[in-house]
């Protein structure tokens, strides 16, 4: 009976830790890089689908997006245990050790790194090494600096699509990819500032520099919402008109993306916890719905 208590202990310690580094990659942002990714190579395909490349292209961009998010806990998680919705997070509540999380971060890193480099190309490989770079040594450190992180965010948050189509294509002169990044870049600014007003106190409390500065009103929050935004409009009229993509994505995204809009006008007019909670979880939704009408549009065509 004691052996089998021991037994059934050490299994649970073993699925804990398991589950704590898994944890650790912060696996909601790692399969929206995937599905960014996947989209890239779909379209740099240009339907000639090579799906061994694009297996390869999956394993890894999850090493370095896995160790990238594990990497970015490691460097802020005596910040994280300041903020409530983070402090239970694996390295703040002690449950790894920050030494045997940067083993696990860089050991993810530098796999990745490697397999896209030599697996797949080094075009893939140089584009996730500037995802990588950017994110954790421009826009970590400049969240505790300035609010002005969240356009330097934008870009790593946006390179997973071009390090799809490089994955397909070998190269990152195409214009296609760029509309593609500029769709994910456009979204994730109004994403990362709902999300910013939402905790606001939270993120004060942690030193983090979210939302502008000497804007009592929301002025600025505002701007900053608005114009990508109106943005996404043009941005994903574009794919349609460079023939990359069919009425039916035309069709969904741009309604999708209007009704993006009104979350974000509604936002401008009240600038209060609920318009922000509205643009919040419609920006969870939109870039899925985007991918999804690609997919189809795709399918069809």
């Amino acid at each position: 009976m004691q052996n089998t208590d021991t037994q059934a202990g050490t299994l649970q310690l073993i699925t804990g830790t398991i589950s704590d580094y898994y944890e650790l990659t912060k696996p909601g942002i790692t399969f929206t890089v995937l599905a960014s990714m996947l989209i890239g190579f779909l379209m740099g395909s240009a339907g000639s689908m090579d799906y061994m490349l694009m297996l390869h292209a999956i394993i890894g961009t999850y090493f370095v997006a896995a160790g990238t998010a594990a990497h970015n806990m490691f460097l802020e998680h005596r910040y994280d245990g300041l903020m409530k919705r983070t402090s239970k997070r694996p390295l703040p509540d002690s449950r790894i050790a920050p030494k045997n999380g940067v083993i696990f971060s860089l050991t993810l890193i530098f796999a990745g790194l490697l397999y896209l480099s030599f697996v797949v190309n080094p075009v893939a490989g140089a584009v996730s090494l500037a995802t990588t770079v950017i994110y954790l040594f421009m826009y970590t450190p400049l969240k505790r600096i300035s609010a002005l992180n969240v356009f330097v965010g934008a870009v790593p948050g946006a390179l997973p699509v071009v390090g799809g189509w490089a994955a397909a294509t070998g190269t990152v002169f195409e214009h296609g990819m760029w509309i593609l990044f500029g769709i994910i870049y456009c979204w994730q600014i109004p994403h990362v500032i709902a999300i910013a007003w939402v905790c606001e106190k939270d993120y004060d409390h942690a030193g983090f520099k979210m939302l502008p500065k000497n804007d009592p009103k929301g002025l600025k929050a505002t701007l900053w919402v608005l114009v990508p935004l109106v943005l996404l409009i043009p941005t994903v009229y574009k794919l349609y008109v460079m023939e990359l993509m069919g009425w039916l994505f035309l069709t969904g995204a741009m309604l999708t993306t209007v009704a993006f809009l009104w979350y974000g006008i509604k936002f401008a007019v009240k600038r209060d916890i609920p318009t922000a909670k509205s643009l919040m979880f419609s920006s969870f939704v939109y870039l899925p719905l985007v991918w999804i009408f690609v997919f189809l549009d795709w399918m069809i065509l």
